[in-house]
């Protein structure tokens, strides 16, 4: 059989999905790939037209509600359009859940899951329905930031996204559709040897060092950090880190690193101290490939600090 390739666009309302999905389809030569069935599952301000499909070869299936959105809807989808390939424009509100469970009929394949955000709403809707709009962007093999401009923050963006999604290729979008390549800047100076890091920073600092480990190698870090270090842990390793908040309360985990110590023995477990310690670059099985490594310079005992967890942004 043959086998239909499915694209799915994800994004909160209003976010671009429809404008992404139509200049795909029109100026990336999709047409020329056979016919295109357009499952639809959002009405937002950007609609298709009847001559911007009949030019893209594209039929448009309307999904009005999402418990409409069942194995045996497109079963008949594919036997009424007989497609080349789909692409899927998700509701922003609606459940992910519904989409990834269901059943795709004999021949679909999921190749790629694309999702949109919209620079100007983002920070508004990740204040308050950070959830919801979390959830559109955590299967996505590309997030496409659009709308940015000068006054845009890349950095939170990236390590709001990161947080939740590690593997996502997050490329920016100018206004004007052209890529945004501004270099994103951090809330620290990493110029220097020496970095002392904040338990404000803490969280932006891990997912920089685990993107980018080299621009940490032989530098001394110092931060505040909680003792992951249970009998199971091997000999010679703990992981010093901290609880973060990622999305929401139900979404906290310990994120740290792996760190090389012949006294580790005498910290005890989920104990906190100040560390100081060399980075470097080193494969490590926990990595699955290479990774930052700490090597203690000096070890303190420290204070519980008033608020245990750090955040991304």
């Amino acid at each position: 059989m043959q086998e239909i390739p499915v694209y799915l666009f994800t994004g909160f309302m209003d976010s671009g999905k429809t404008s992404l999905i139509k200049d795909t389809l029109l100026d990336q030569g999709f047409s020329q790939q056979g016919k295109t069935l357009v499952i639809c599952c959002e009405d937002g301000e950007t609609e298709y037209s009847e001559a911007e499909l009949k030019e893209a070869n594209a039929k448009l299936l309307m999904v009005e509600n999402e418990e409409d959105l069942t194995a045996e809807f497109l079963d008949k989808a594919t036997a009424e359009y007989l497609p080349d390939q789909v692409f899927i424009e998700y509701n922003g509100t609606w459940g992910m859940d519904t989409i990834l469970e269901v059943s795709l009929p004999k021949g679909w394949i999921l190749v790629q899951a694309l999702a949109t955000v919209d620079a100007t709403t983002f920070d508004m809707y990740l204040a308050n329905m950070r959830t919801l709009i979390m959830e559109q962007l955590f299967e996505a093999d590309v997030v496409i930031v659009n709308r940015c401009d000068d006054s845009t923050d890349k950095g939170k963006y990236r390590r709001n996204i990161k947080a939740q999604n590690r593997k996502a290729q997050i490329v920016y979008e100018r206004a004007d559709g052209t890529i945004d390549e501004r270099p994103e800047e951090l809330p620290f100076d990493i110029s220097g040897d020496d970095l002392e890091i904040t338990d404000a920073d803490y969280g932006i600092w891990y997912m920089d060092c685990m993107e980018n480990p080299k621009n940490y190698v032989g530098k001394k870090v110092s931060f505040l950090a909680l003792v992951y270090n249970p009998d199971k842990l091997k000999k010679g390793i703990f992981v010093p880190g901290r609880f973060a908040m990622t999305c929401c309360v139900d979404d906290i985990t310990f994120i740290g690193f792996k760190c090389k110590y012949d006294r580790e023995e005498e910290l005890p477990h989920k104990s906190w101290i100040k560390i100081t310690a060399e980075v470097r670059l080193e494969f490590a099985k926990e990595y699955k490939g290479k990774g930052p490594v700490l090597y203690p310079v000096s070890i303190e005992a420290a204070e519980k600090p008033e608020d245990e967890l750090v955040y991304f942004s």
